[in-house]
């Protein structure tokens, strides 16, 4: 049976994935960082179903939580067959109000900790022709001004998955997915949610079950490599 790892495994996107490759008979090794509870929650429940979860904590800005998680994630089944590099920060500062401290948790988070689950789990998903997915945005294609660390976080998270698909090419493939409105900020209204969706062209908002399509998509398509798929309506069609 197939184990797949999924960083940020217990919320809101996370979440829906972890659940997704729980129902395709997946073993999943669940990371958290502040969301012990839903952790917890998620894996009784897919133990309750007849499968199989293990849970792990680390906080993704500290390198060394990094490696204890690839190695904790690789003995709770064995070894590791996919990697899904969810967890993410978005903080919303512009470039003149992102300080030191902002930028290295953000970039951390979002790109330094991608990269060395990658590098730490390499011998596994090697051993095992295995596959990642890395979590990108929209954010990562355009310049968004408004959360300047995190938009060049996500530009970083598009490059390394078309490094880490050549460097570990052919046992590995690795892509990416860049969702666009598919789980709007609890803070967001109901007016600014339905303005988002009119300025997509296919004049609506997706659903985090849209990113568990493409997240099965590529995890089957063993043509595929280094790609970015863009879920987003065609919202990136308008820049």
């Amino acid at each position: 049976m197939s184990v797949a790892l999924v960083t940020g495994g217990a919320v809101r996107i996370g979440r829906a994935i972890t659940e997704a490759l729980a129902e395709a008979s997946y073993r999943v090794v669940i990371h958290y960082n502040s969301s012990a509870g839903p952790a917890q929650e998620l894996r009784d429940a897919i133990v309750q179903r007849g499968g199989e979860a293990r849970i792990i904590g680390a906080d993704l800005s500290r390198a060394e939580e990094v490696k204890r998680l690839a190695d904790e994630a690789v003995a709770a089944f064995g070894g590791i067959d996919v990697l899904v590099n969810s967890a993410s920060v978005f903080p919303s500062e512009k470039l003149e109000d992102t300080d030191e401290a902002l930028w290295e948790q953000t970039m951390g988070v979002n790109l330094r900790a991608p990269f060395f689950l990658i590098r730490h789990l390499a011998p596994t998903l090697r051993e095992r022709r295995g596959a990642v997915i890395n979590m990108a945005d929209l954010a990562g294609l355009q310049p968004w001004a408004a959360y300047a660390a995190h938009s060049i976080s996500k530009a970083g998270v598009v490059q390394l998955t078309k490094v880490a698909a050549r460097s570990l090419a052919p046992e590995v493939r690795v892509n990416a997915i860049a969702p666009g409105a598919v789980l709007p900020p609890e803070s967001m209204s109901e007016e600014e949610i339905e303005r988002l969706a009119r300025s997509a062209p296919l004049q609506r908002n997706g659903s985090p079950r849209d990113v568990v399509r493409a997240v099965l998509y590529l995890l089957q398509a063993d043509f595929v490599t280094g790609e970015t798929l863009v879920v987003d309506g065609g919202k990136l069609l308008r820049g």
